[in-house]
């Protein structure tokens, strides 16, 4: 009997320890949304598919239409359908991938190279990028990528951790190239790498529609070499509060990124990160990123690639 109670004992806590780890929707990648998007006639009228990690349905090229991102599914992803100048195009750098008996999410970088009637080459450097948010569609300018994309979800929670399965392929160079359009170059000193971060804020918004946050929680993670095999369960811990006088802070961690969202107008606009929060405080949002690079939009090492399953949160 004391050995049955024993064992009873042990299973529970394991179970209990178990249960601690939430997935989050979507976040086992075995269910997605499948697009084909036909491609205007002057860039050469492929249709091509992109996905989005949601219900498992379908939208063929004739049903094409604005994804409804925020009432079906939590991420969003580099995958784009944009229009710009009466252009329609299609961007692949996140894609499922068989997994054993399942699926996971791939991401990688990409150049996306366009020849113009022909004559014009035009070529865009696509990191592979999956987060928590949605994109505006149809994409209708490539000045500035961030302008369509409205970062986070609703998230009132203070998980400890992170917890994500992953691998990666990760250039060595200690250099960077640029492809914005017409042309590249090349960036010495700087090496492209993968990461993995998510950022719990509370935000605010004025009379005006400006949005206002303080960060509550912060958990980052650069990849600078190559995982080859799948990392199951890895744990990332989340901090909580000002963390600048830790040793687990960096630089890369500091308030106010590139990162936008939609306002009550409708309008995506800056979040503007007032500064740290208190160590107990409640957050309003979620971003969670998982991208093949970190240096913004069109810069980084083309074949930088990224595999994510069975995303989850520790309590």
């Amino acid at each position: 009997m004391r050995k049955l109670g024993l064992l009873f004992v042990a299973w529970s806590a394991v179970s209990s320890l178990i249960a601690q780890v939430k997935p989050l929707q979507y976040g086992d990648f075995e269910s997605w949304t499948s697009r084909e998007v036909k491609e205007s006639g002057v860039i050469g009228g492929k249709t091509k598919t992109i996905y989005v990690w949601g219900p498992n349905e379908k939208q063929t090229a004739s049903q094409l239409a604005p994804y409804p991102y925020s009432s079906k599914t939590i991420w969003s992803s580099s995958d784009v359908y944009a229009k710009v100048v009466g252009i329609t195009k299609a961007s692949l750098s996140v894609e499922p991938e068989k997994r054993d008996s399942g699926h996971c999410v791939c991401l990688n970088t990409r150049i996306e190279r366009v020849q113009v009637l022909g004559l014009i080459n035009v070529s865009v450097l696509v990191s592979g990028s999956l987060f928590t948010g949605e994109t505006q569609e149809p994409i209708k300018s490539a000045d500035d990528p961030y302008s369509n994309i409205s970062f986070g979800i609703p998230f009132t929670q203070r998980p400890k951790a992170l917890v994500v399965d992953y691998k990666c392929k990760v250039s060595p160079n200690n250099y960077v190239m640029k492809y914005s359009g017409i042309g590249s170059s090349r960036i010495d000193g700087k090496q492209d790498k993968a990461e993995i971060w998510l950022y719990l804020q509370k935000r605010w918004e004025d009379e005006k529609g400006n949005v206002h946050a303080v960060r509550v929680g912060t958990m980052r993670k650069q990849l600078d070499k190559d995982v080859p095999e799948w990392q199951n369960q890895a744990r990332f811990e989340i901090h909580y509060g000002d963390i600048t006088g830790t040793d687990y802070y960096k630089d890369y961690m500091r308030l106010n990124g590139p990162y936008r969202t939609k306002n009550s107008k409708g309008k995506i606009v800056p979040i503007i990160e007032e500064g740290w929060s208190g160590a107990n405080e409640t957050p309003t949002h979620m971003i969670l990123m998982f991208t093949t690079g970190n240096h913004g939009a069109f810069i980084g090492t083309e074949g930088n690639t990224l595999w994510v399953d069975n995303v989850g949160l520790e309590y």
